[in-house]
């Protein structure tokens, strides 16, 4: 593309596997949202499971949300775009995020949560990721990081890019930037990366790590192909992701993490490494102490 401010890469690109399309659904009380990994995506995403892509045009359209429901064995990241969410568990931990923060929760042995739409009018539109937890660490003490918009560090580029860090580090020239989410199991990068019109980036992934993209809105391309909006380019080998805006510039989430390679065994809300431990994570939520 003539257009494109381009950086030379100097790592080697990573080659896309493949791409996957995000496909309309429902979850919680039948908040309508877009489910773009899910369980048929688990295999070879390793440790990601899942991401939803939800919204809605006015408050009254979300007001149902998401009520008191389990959790055990993984981590939920709850990252608001637009409008707010009220985070409550079991435990008594409460936040309200609002545009631009973070609900970063480790469910480990359990919790209970709900996550309820808090806005008075207007565009709600979040997005939720998870990320597995390993063997060792899917019973711990569960944890809930509140991450309002004002922690998160962000890079402002010469060519106009602007790079949000929630966890990870993102290192631009010789000035590394460290996210807000810190000492998780999966050393995750979570970058959310806007892109003016002829813009480019290169990220670099650490060796072996997964690495997703996904198009929140705009024209992307991914190492030399375009993705359309709600698209996820899964990423092969290589040592960096070559990004560049296409004419409507781009927003895009950028995601790597160390895979776990376990076993997954899931069930609803539930994310084990055998059967047998789902039965038993379903066993404990009926008697009422999944999260005890």
């Amino acid at each position: 593309m003539s257009t494109m401010t381009t950086q030379t890469m100097t790592t080697q690109t990573m080659t896309i596997e493949r791409i996957l399309t995000a496909m309309p659904a429902s979850d919680g009380d039948g908040v309508k949202l877009h489910r773009i990994v899910g369980p048929e995506g688990m295999r070879g995403l390793d440790p990601f499971l899942l991401l939803d892509d939800f919204s809605a045009e006015t408050a009254d359209e979300a007001i149902a949300g998401f009520p008191a429901h389990p959790h055990r064995g993984f981590e939920t990241v709850t990252y608001m775009l637009e409008g707010g969410m009220l985070h409550e568990d079991h435990l008594g931990h409460r936040g309200l995020i609002l545009a631009g923060g973070v609900q970063w929760m480790t469910a480990g042995r359990g919790v209970i949560h709900s996550e309820m739409p808090r806005q008075d009018g207007g565009r709600m539109h979040g997005l939720q990721l998870w990320i597995n937890l390993p063997a060792k660490d899917k019973l711990i003490a569960p944890a809930y990081r509140h991450l309002p918009a004002e922690v998160i560090p962000a890079a402002n580029l010469a060519n106009g890019v602007q790079v949000k860090v929630i966890a990870g580090v993102f290192a631009d020239g010789e000035t590394p930037i460290t996210g807000a989410a810190r000492g998780i199991a999966t050393d995750p990068l979570y970058l959310d990366v806007r892109l003016p019109v002829g813009a480019a980036l290169e990220v670099p992934i650490p060796e072996g790590y997964r690495a997703l993209v996904y198009l929140i809105g705009g024209q992307l391309e991914v190492s030399g192909q375009r993705l359309a909006a709600r698209q996820m380019a899964v990423l092969g080998t290589g040592e960096g992701i070559g990004l560049e805006a296409a004419e409507a510039g781009a927003r895009a989430l950028v995601l790597a993490a160390r895979p776990l390679g376990e076993p997954v065994a899931h069930y609803g809300p539930f994310v084990m490494n055998t059967q047998e431990e789902i039965g038993r994570a379903i066993q404990d939520y009926e008697r009422g102490c999944l999260a005890a």
